[in-house]
């Protein structure tokens, strides 16, 4: 029985594509603007600056992945040594479609999961005085260009919402992102 087992095990292992076994750990890096819109019993308002997140994860085939970040989407100066920072850590799926040779060329991409949002008053530059957290799906697409199997850049687009106390936070951020697979 044993050596059926791992002659069954051989068999699947090698009718896999070496495509969908050679897998990809990637770092990426965004620089952009987001625009934060608050909505509070009939007041609306809203406000842009920029954001930066750092994030990684795993390409399992070249067309689908895991992904996680953190960053820092909007950052105002309250005075009194006070800042108000919205932060976002959140994890999810990406998918990306390559229309060139291996893998390589033109893209389209998009990506789906979950993200904490967390609205925090500081003061000094480590002391949070305050913070709230919500916790609800982000989205997003991105269009690039991927110079080789190893790194590319891209244009994206996310959504991020978050609810605080009757408070309703939508960030919509545009990014330049460079990926590093390795």
């Amino acid at each position: 029985m044993k050596k059926f087992v791992t002659l069954a095990a051989a068999i699947a292992l090698a009718t896999l594509s070496t495509d969908a076994m050679a897998g990809h750990a990637f770092v990426r890096a965004e620089l952009g603007s987001s625009d934060t819109e608050v909505r509070y019993d009939g007041f609306r308002g809203s406000e842009s600056d920029t954001s930066a997140s750092i994030g990684g994860g795993y390409w399992f085939t070249p067309n689908i992945g895991v992904e996680g970040h953190v960053g820092s989407l909007y950052n105002k100066d309250l005075g009194y040594d006070q800042e108000l920072d919205l932060v976002s850590i959140g994890a999810g799926l990406v998918v990306k479609k390559n229309f060139g040779a291996d893998d390589t060329g033109f893209f389209i991409g998009a990506r789906a999961g979950i993200a904490r949002l967390t609205a925090q008053v500081r003061e000094d530059t480590f002391d949070v005085v305050d913070d709230e957290s919500s916790t609800k799906p982000y989205y997003g697409v991105n269009v690039g260009y991927d110079f080789n199997r190893r790194w590319g850049l891209s244009l994206n687009y996310d959504r991020r919402q978050g609810d605080f106390s009757g408070v309703d936070v939508d960030v919509d951020t545009i990014s330049l992102g460079g990926e590093f697979r390795f």
